[in-house]
C-alpha cells in the first residue's frame, strides 16, 4: 500500500468514527421523537398530533444547519478542517448527553419542550458543519482514482450510526413499550458520552488535509461565504438539489415509516419495526464501501442514477404493503430500500467535493448540505405525516418520493466536477475551472 493510500486510509476511518458518533446522536433523537417524543413532551388527545409536533422539533436540527455549516465552515477554510471537526465533536455530543436528562412536560410544563429545541438546534449546528470536513477530510487525502471509494467511509457513518440507535432502542424494545417511555428513553443520549472521548481520541490524531496545507493555507478568504456565494453560487444550488433522496428520502424510509408502521392504520408493535430497521441499517453498513467502490469504476454519476431508480421501486412498496402485516416482506423492503439508497448517499460525499475548488470549499459543502439537508430532510417526516392526515393514504407520500427523486436526477446531470490538480488563484469563476469529466 503507497504512502497516499495509507493516509488516505487513516483519515478515512478517522472521518468513519466521528460521522459514525454524530449520526448516532441525530438518529437517537430521531427514533425517540418517532417512538416517545410525543407524549412526553408534547401531549394532546390526538396520537397524530403528538408525533407531527415531535417531528417539528426534527426539523429544528435541520433548519439551523446552514448556520453551522456558515460557521464552521468559515472556521474550516481559515484555520483548518481539523479543528472544525473536533468542536463539532463536542458540541454534539454535549448537546446529546443533556437531552438524555430533560425533564418531561409533565414535570416542568412548558419549560421541557422549550429545552428540547434548544438542544435540538445545537445538534443541528453541530452536524451542520461535521459533514462538510469530514468529508473534505477524506476525500482530500484520497489519491485523484479512489476518491469516491475514501468518501464512502465518511458516509459509511449513517448506517453505522443508524445501526447503533435503532439497535439500542431495539434492545431496549425487549423490556416492553412501557420501559422505554419510562425512562428507557434517556439511556442512548446519555451513553453518547463514551462514545465522544473515542472520536476526539481518534480524530485529533489525523494530519491535517493537504489540500488545505498546500493550496488554501496563506490564501484564504477573509470572507470565505461572500467568495463562495460569489463564485460557488450555481454548483451550490446544483448541491442542493441533488439531495432529496439521500437525504430526506431516508428519513422518509426510517423515521416517517417507523412512526407509519407503529401508527394505528398499521399497528406493528415498536420492536419488530425496531428490528427491521436495524437489520436493513446493517446491510446498508455492509454496501456502502462496496458501492462507493464501485463509483470510481463505472463513474460516480453512474451510480447516483441507479440509486435513484431503484429507490422509488423500492421504497413505493415498501409503504403501499405495510398494511398487509407481512412480517418477512416488511423485513425485505426494508432492507431493499436502505441498499437502494446506499447509492444515492454512497458517491454523494465525492460528487460535492468535486463540484467546488479548494478555496471556500468548506464553507460551499457544508452550505449546499445544510440548505439541502434543511430543505429536503428537516420536513419530510413531519410533511409526510400531513399528508397522510390530509389525504388518508400513503399514496401521496410515495408521490411526493418520485418528484424529489427527479430532481435529484437532473440536479446529477448538471452537477460539475473539478480537479484538485489544477491550480487555484483568488479569481477562480465557474467557467475557467478544468472539469475531470472521466467521473462525470
Amino acid at each position: 500500500m503507497t504512502t497516499d493510500h495509507r493516509r488516505a486510509r487513516r483519515a478515512g476511518i478517522a472521518a468513519f468514527v466521528g460521522t459514525t458518533i454524530e449520526w448516532y446522536d441525530f438518529y437517537v433523537y430521531a427514533t425517540a421523537a418517532a417512538l416517545v417524543f410525543g407524549p412526553l413532551f408534547f401531549p394532546s388527545d390526538d396520537p397524530l398530533a403528538e408525533t407531527a409536533a415531535a417531528f417539528a422539533t426534527f426539523a429544528v436540527a435541520f433548519l439551523v444547519r446552514p448556520i453551522g455549516g456558515i460557521l464552521f465552515g468559515h472556521i474550516g477554510d481559515k484555520l483548518g478542517r481539523r479543528v472544525s471537526l473536533v468542536i463539532t465533536l463536542l458540541l454534539m455530543g454535549a448537546s446529546t448527553v443533556l437531552v438524555g436528562c430533560l425533564p418531561t412536560y409533565e414535570n416542568v410544563g412548558i419549560a421541557a419542550p422549550i429545552l428540547l429545541i434548544v438542544l435540538r438546534a445545537v445538534q443541528g449546528l453541530a452536524v451542520g458543519g461535521e459533514w462538510g470536513g469530514a468529508v473534505l477530510m477524506s476525500v482530500e487525502h484520497a489519491p485523484a482514482k479512489s476518491k469516491t471509494f475514501y468518501g464512502g467511509f465518511t458516509q459509511l457513518g449513517n448506517p453505522a450510526g443508524a445501526l447503533l440507535a435503532s439497535g439500542i432502542f431495539a434492545i431496549m424494545a425487549r423490556g416492553g413499550d412501557d420501559f422505554i417511555r419510562d425512562g428507557g428513553w434517556r439511556i442512548p443520549f446519555i451513553l453518547s458520552i463514551v462514545l465522544i472521548g473515542v472520536g476526539l481520541w481518534v480524530r485529533w490524531r489525523v494530519e491535517e488535509s493537504p489540500v488545505f496545507t498546500e493550496k488554501v493555507e496563506g490564501r484564504q478568504q477573509s470572507t470565505p461565504l461572500a467568495f463562495a456565494l460569489k463564485v460557488n453560487w450555481l454548483p451550490i444550488l446544483l448541491g442542493i438539489g441533488l439531495l432529496p433522496i439521500s437525504t430526506g428520502g431516508y428519513y422518509l424510509a426510517t423515521t416517517f415509516a417507523t412512526a407509519y408502521a407503529t401508527g394505528d392504520s398499521v399497528g406493528f408493535s415498536e420492536s419488530f419495526i425496531l428490528d427491521a430497521m436495524t437489520v436493513a441499517s446493517f446491510i446498508e453498513f455492509l454496501v456502502t464501501l462496496p458501492i462507493a467502490w464501485l463509483g470510481d469504476k463505472w463513474g460516480r454519476k453512474t451510480i447516483m442514477y441507479i440509486g435513484l431508480i431503484t429507490s422509488v421501486l423500492t421504497f413505493a412498496p415498501f409503504l403501499l404493503l405495510m398494511p398487509g402485516r407481512i412480517e418477512p416482506l416488511v423485513f425485505l423492503l426494508a432492507s431493499l430500500v436502505r441498499i437502494a439508497m446506499s447509492a444515492t448517499y454512497a458517491p454523494i460525499a465525492a460528487i460535492l467535493a468535486g463540484m467546488f475548488r479548494p478555496q471556500a470549499r468548506y464553507t460551499s459543502i457544508a452550505l449546499s448540505y445544510g440548505v439541502g439537508a434543511a430543505l429536503w430532510a428537516g420536513f419530510s417526516p413531519w410533511f409526510a405525516t400531513q399528508l397522510v392526515g390530509w389525504t388518508g393514504s400513503v399514496w401521496a407520500v410515495v408521490g411526493m418520493f418520485v418528484g424529489m427523486a427527479a430532481i435529484a436526477a437532473v440536479c446529477t446531470r448538471f452537477a460539475p466536477q473539478h480537479s484538485d490538480e489544477a491550480p487555484v488563484t483568488a479569481s477562480l469563476t465557474p467557467r475557467t475551472d478544468t472539469t475531470t469529466n472521466e467521473l462525470a
